[in-house]
This record gives structure tokens, C-alpha cells and sequence, in this order.
């Protein structure tokens, strides 16, 4: 193995994935820097504050956090299980999906989750015992799932990395409302019919059915400690700090261009940034033109327009479960829509603060947005687009406002005010392609055409991030175990995550 003490990494961007793998190669030795464009570290672990106000912006509750479960583990071996407060989602219903004007809650655990399920389809029971156990086949034969010692997070059953969501669950279940609820929640992973694949939805619906939970305090207090890990192992993260270029000779990465003049000499670069922006950053001949074609031609996962609401004090309850709400008698086809019938699904949640009252002070909701519909004004900056944009966003927002006002009545009376944000703005935080909320789509229909490898032909080029593996926290550790077994062998790894947990 190669000496780690006196290697330099330098890491493009700051998002869980960039962090949490300099979090690795710094307790292992490397010299981590961490470089960030913007002002904040976190990218999708990223709060803001507005009039006092504090919100979240992607990482809205996280699964598998109990005690001996997966993310558990991960949090001890990053050191910050001690730094970050989770508050539990309602076990009997962390999920709410309201369809055809029933509501249906997703109860965690097993046994639960079915029982529950079958006072809703008293003649599903069998179905959903084949459902689950097929969830927990595909989640149990991946590392993703058991932390057991792979090369690769690929599941052993790629037949369902081949087959569609709904064309799996529609050969299980012969109830066809069932087979909608089942995919009430497909706004965490952007699900698209005939073509994602069925493994995705059971690790989500395995990950978070084991626990939910949100963070107490916001989700950036994961990336402060993570950060905190890195400097305690004598790692820098800076902020305001570009990647404007990744130099190479004829066989390797050099040296990181930083804001367009200084130099950053480096032994491996791994980009956290997406794929595409990362090729951007590389004029070598070392990258092959059919490789930027395939990266380049992936299909991107739908965009959000978000509602962040301020409530007017001790008027809303807070609500510990996630709320899913469909206009239509149908969870799919929700990015298909027209002027006239978005939105035809949303997402509700509150903010988690450190002090629960028993009230809110803060929530989101959230709705699928093509970037088509903002691009008009792609070309303009933040805070620069102009009154017509605002017009369409205010517009937006009191249409989303008032659906949500169809689930909760009288809910519009106790907002005080209300922020949006757009593709647009996605796009500009967080660097993602066409504003897409999780990266790269996975498509049956293209295979491991979709698929983005940590390495690049480059031999100490690496990539990191949702779109290596998966999106997602559990997704995104994972995929930073797979892009650091590149520098320390994934045995070495996982050894060191068993034994943190001993």
C-alpha cells in the first residue's frame, strides 16, 4: 500500500460526499484540503436563516440511525455520532401518504410496517410478506445494506437493478391502490415509471423503514462536524476557494487551479462536484471523447420548486412524519405535468429545532419543477432575475400554498411569510445538472450506460458524490467508502468501521 503520510488530496467541493471522504483519507493519513466555491460548507446539508428563521434545503430526515443499524455505524467510524441530536419520526407513521382522500402511514419496522399495511388491504397480507422479504433480499445482499467487506456496493441480484419500480411491485401486488401507496413516498428518489430500477426503491424503503429520524438543529451541524473531524486530523476545508481547473501532464493530475491563478499541488484529486462539472475542469487527453459523451448523456433526475414557511408562533403543530400529498389518483407521473395541473403531488415537512415546543416555526413544502420552466432566466444570477421571475415563483408558491391549504385546513392563516427557490437555484448552490435534486437518473432502459464510476482514466482522479452509488446519506457514505477503497482497499475500511464499533 502506498505510504499515506506525506500524499496530498485535494477534494473539489464540499458536499457530504467531499467531506465525509476527506473525514476518511485524513484519519488515514493523507493531507486533506477541502476546497469550497461558495461561502458555506455542506452543499445539500447546507440551512439558511431568514428573518430569523431556519431551514433546511436537502437533507430533510435521515433512516437506518438507530442503535447496531447501518448509518449508525458510519456516524461512529466519521466521529460525529456524538456531535449531531436526532429526533425520531413517529414509528407508527414517519411517512403519510394521502391518495384518493385516504391517508396511508408507513409504520417502521417490519413487522409493523405489514400489519399496518393490511388493516388498509385486509387481503394483501401474503403480497406485502413478498414485498418485504423481497425488499430485505435486495437491501441484505449489498455492503449498502451490511457493512459486510466488498469491492463494489453492486447488489448480487442485478435483475433488480433491471427491472422497473412499478413493473416488480405490479407483479407482487394485485391490488393496484396498494401498488400505488407502496411508491407514495417516490419524491425521495425522483422514480420514474418503466424506468427506475426496483433495487433503488428497496434500499430507500429499507433504509428508512428501519428508523427515520430528523436532526435535531438542522442538518448543517453534520457538516460542521465533519469538518471539525477533518481539522482534527490536521485536514483544511476552505471556503471561497474554486476549482477553476485540474491540471495534468501526459499521465497524471498535478495540480488544482484555484480561482482562476493559484496552484494547489497534488498527489490525487477527488471531485465531489458532478460529473459533468468535473470534465469541465479537465482539458486533457487523458479523458476520452466517448467517455464525456456517455457522462454527458445520462439522464438527470427532476428538478424542485420549494416553499421554506415561516408560521406564525405557537399556531401549527409539528408533525413528525413526512406528509405526501397527490391531487391525482396516482403517485406517478408527477414530472409530466402542464401549467394547469401542477402541481400534482407535493412533500410536507417541518423543521426539527433544538428545542421542541410541540409547535413549528418553520417548514417546507416541495414540488417537482422542470428546468425548462425557469429557463428564461438561466443566464441571470441569484438575486438579479428580474420582477418577472419573482411574479412566476410568487405565483408558484400561493399555488403550492393553496393545495396545501386542500390537506390542512386553515394552514395558509398561520404562515407569516414564505421564501422560494427554483432549479435555478439548486443549480447555483449546489452545482447539480439542470437543478436535478438527486444527480444522475437511473434508467433500466440504458443499464450500466447510467452508471458513473469513482475512477477516471485519469489514475489519480476520483470521483465522489451522489452520483457514484447513490443519492442519499447512506448513498453518498457508501460511495465515499467505494472512492476511497481506490486509495486504502475497501478490507482496510470496513475493518476500521468494525472496529469503531466494537
Amino acid at each position: 500500500m502506498l505510504r499515506a503520510d506525506k500524499k496530498k488530496v485535494v477534494i473539489i467541493g464540499s458536499g457530504l460526499g467531499g467531506l465525509s471522504t476527506g473525514v476518511i483519507l485524513a484519519k488515514n493519513g493523507y493531507d486533506v484540503t477541502v476546497l469550497e466555491q461558495g461561502t458555506q460548507v455542506g452543499g445539500c446539508l447546507q440551512c439558511f436563516y431568514r428573518g430569523g428563521d431556519k431551514f433546511e434545503t436537502g437533507m430533510h430526515f435521515i433512516g437506518s440511525a438507530s442503535e447496531g443499524q447501518t448509518l449508525r455505524k458510519l456516524l461512529t467510524f466519521l466521529e460525529i455520532d456524538k456531535d449531531i441530536t436526532l429526533s425520531p419520526l413517529d414509528t407508527k407513521g414517519y411517512d403519510v401518504v394521502s391518495l384518493g382522500g385516504k391517508q396511508y402511514r408507513f409504520a417502521n419496522g417490519k413487522e409493523a410496517f405489514i400489519k399496518q399495511m393490511t388493516k388498509y388491504f385486509p387481503h394483501q397480507h401474503d403480497n406485502l410478506v413478498r414485498y418485504y422479504d423481497l425488499v430485505e433480499k435486495i437491501a441484505s445482499a449489498s455492503s449498502l445494506h451490511s457493512l459486510k467487506y466488498a469491492e463494489t456496493d453492486a447488489s448480487v441480484n442485478t435483475e433488480y437493478q433491471l427491472r422497473s419500480v412499478n413493473e416488480v411491485i405490479d407483479n407482487i401486488i394485485t391490488d393496484p391502490l396498494l401498488s400505488k401507496v407502496l411508491v407514495g413516498n417516490l419524491p425521495l428518489y425522483a422514480a420514474e415509471k418503466d424506468k427506475t430500477p426496483f433495487s433503488t426503491h428497496a434500499f430507500i424503503m429499507d433504509f428508512y423503514n428501519q428508523s427515520a429520524y430528523r436532526v435535531k438543529g438542522g442538518s448543517d451541524t453534520i457538516a460542521a462536524a465533519l469538518v471539525r473531524v477533518i481539522e482534527s486530523y490536521a485536514g483544511k476545508v476552505i471556503t471561497r476557494k474554486k476549482a477553476t481547473k485540474i491540471i495534468c501532464d501526459d499521465t497524471h493530475a498535478t495540480f488544482v487551479e484555484v480561482n482562476g491563478k493559484d496552484l494547489l499541488p497534488c498527489d490525487y484529486v477527488i471531485s465531489d462536484a458532478h460529473p459533468m462539472r468535473t470534465l469541465e475542469l479537465l482539458n486533457t487527453k487523458l479523458i476520452r471523447p466517448a467517455f464525456r459523451k456517455r457522462i454527458n448523456e445520462i439522464p438527470q433526475t427532476v428538478g424542485g420548486f420549494s416553499v421554506y414557511l415561516s408560521f406564525k408562533e405557537n399556531t401549527v403543530p409539528y408533525i413528525n412524519y413526512n406528509y405526501y400529498g397527490y391531487q391525482t389518483d396516482t403517485p406517478w407521473d408527477c414530472e409530466k405535468y402542464t401549467s394547469g395541473t401542477w402541481p400534482k403531488g407535493f412533500l410536507y415537512m417541518h423543521f426539527c429545532p433544538n428545542n421542541l415546543t410541540g409547535f413549528a416555526s418553520t417548514g417546507v413544502i416541495l414540488s417537482y419543477m422542470q428546468m425548462k420552466d425557469v429557463e428564461l432566466w438561466a443566464g441571470s444570477s441569484v438575486g438579479h432575475r428580474g420582477k418577472d421571475y419573482e411574479a412566476f415563483k410568487k405565483e408558484k408558491a400561493e399555488k403550492l400554498i393553496s393545495v396545501l391549504e386542500q390537506h390542512f385546513p386553515n394552514i395558509s392563516d398561520n404562515i407569516s411569510r414564505y421564501y422560494t427557490s427554483t432549479p435555478l437555484t439548486y443549480r447555483y448552490y449546489t452545482g447539480t445538472e439542470g437543478g436535478s435534486m438527486y444527480g444522475n437518473a437511473k434508467d433500466i432502459n440504458m443499464a450500466a450506460a447510467c452508471r458513473v464510476p469513482q475512477r477516471t482514466r485519469i489514475p489519480n482522479v476520483f470521483l465522489t458524490g451522489q452520483n457514484i452509488n447513490s443519492h442519499g446519506m447512506l448513498g453518498v457514505l457508501v460511495g465515499a467508502i467505494v472512492t476511497c477503497s481506490e486509495l486504502l482497499t475497501a478490507k482496510t475500511i470496513y475493518k476500521q468501521i468494525q472496529e469503531a464499533n466494537k
